[in-house]
């Protein structure tokens, strides 16, 4: 299907103070902002603030924006929708702590099958228990770590798509990836220690 909204029109007419136009952008963009935000959203962030300073951004930037051919105007905002999240991340300065008592029993089962490297995955428990473990144990890592292995682990993206929106080169992109997943085992593994000492 193709897609009848002509960006570039609208980007033109925008950079001239035409507010129809800008509503039209903000509406052609919004669901694309939205998903990118809510998939990195920082835990104490409104997703709809969030959203709203990205178009702020947006805005800002219009006029340094120039079209390549070849590249969509959307991975230009995608790019600074999610610099903008890694941005939200690194301003999270506190982190609350949690103890493994604190987890449920379907929560504990799958933390002890992360630390001991089970085959066998908890069956009596649902993946809501895992995904729970997971982000709080990547709410721990630091901004780009937590990123990187959202978009490659959790959202299965690849690396030449995480370098074109976050800018690191391919390879940082794997070396990051690898020392991130090293840190979070760290991390679940302090997480038991610390609770039997």
């Amino acid at each position: 299907m193709p897609d009848a909204f002509d960006v570039q029109s609208c980007i033109a007419l925008v950079r001239k103070g035409d507010s129809p136009a800008a509503e039209s952008l903000i509406a052609h963009l919004h669901p694309l902002v939205r998903r990118l935000v809510r998939n990195h959203l920082p835990r104490r962030e409104s997703e709809e603030d969030l959203v709203q300073d990205v178009f702020v951004k947006i805005f800002q930037r219009l006029e340094a924006y120039e079209h390549r051919d070849g590249v969509p105007f959307e991975h230009w905002v995608s790019r600074l929708t999610v610099r903008t999240c890694l941005d939200a991340l690194r301003a999270e300065r506190s982190r609350p702590e949690w103890r493994f008592a604190d987890l449920s029993e379907g929560e504990a089962e799958w933390m002890d099958f992360l630390n001991n490297h089970q085959t066998q995955e908890p069956t009596h428990h649902s993946s809501s228990d895992a995904k729970t473990i997971v982000a709080r144990l990547l709410a721990q890592l630091s901004p780009p770590d937590r990123l990187v292995l959202t978009l490659l682990d959790l959202e299965q993206r690849s690396t030449a798509e995480i370098s074109q929106l976050t800018g690191w080169t391919r390879p940082m992109v794997k070396m990051r990836a690898m020392r991130a997943r090293l840190k979070l085992r760290k991390l679940a593994r302090q997480q038991m220690k610390s609770e039997f000492q």
